[in-house]
């Protein structure tokens, strides 16, 4: 299996990932608030609303990874699944976890766990697109995750539930201080 070559694209994943979450952080405001970026945009400052700079970024990359490397690789899409399971848990649990001693957010450490959670993303997406042996049901199962997890980005969007997790930061650690 061509590893080599799935190492360099895993790399540059990380640096594409990370630059287009950046810029997704600001489309939605640059937009004027446009419905439609803020689908793929953070609209607000919850957590809910940053996981889709990891999300969208990864999933766009990996639209363009797979042409170029489906042949070297094992499970593409539950490789993909679980590195953006992995971001996803690495964001939320640094945040809920330093936000609970702090009682405020810090720019700095939100930052730095968007970069950590891309870059041990791209690992465990490129252990298992080199290391695994073809399983179609769990491949199949990672597309699902990754088709729902999307779904649930555009519809929460709209129609946000009441958990912490949909709500600004600013709204409930002023509530517990």
């Amino acid at each position: 299996m061509g590893s080599k070559s799935v190492f360099y694209w895993e790399i540059a994943g990380v640096f594409f990932i990370i630059g287009c979450g950046i810029l997704l952080h600001f489309t939605y405001d640059w937009s004027n608030q446009s419905s439609i970026v803020g689908v793929f945009s953070p609209i607000n400052e919850s957590i809910w609303e940053h996981l889709k700079i990891a999300y969208f970024p990864l999933v766009l990359f990996s639209f363009i990874e797979y042409f170029f490397i489906r042949e070297k690789t094992n499970n593409f899409f539950l490789a993909k699944a679980l590195g953006v399971l992995a971001v996803q848990l690495i964001i939320v649990g640094i945040f809920y976890t330093y936000t609970m001693f702090t009682n405020k957010p810090f720019m700095v450490i939100d930052i730095s766990s968007y970069i950590l959670g891309v870059i041990i993303c791209q690992i465990i997406s490129y252990k298992i697109l080199t290391k695994t042996m073809p399983h179609s049901a769990l491949n199949l199962l990672g597309l699902g995750f990754l088709l729902l997890n999307g779904a649930l980005f555009m519809y929460f969007t709209f129609n946000p539930p009441q958990g912490i997790l949909f709500q600004e930061p600013s709204t409930y650690l002023e509530e517990s201080s």
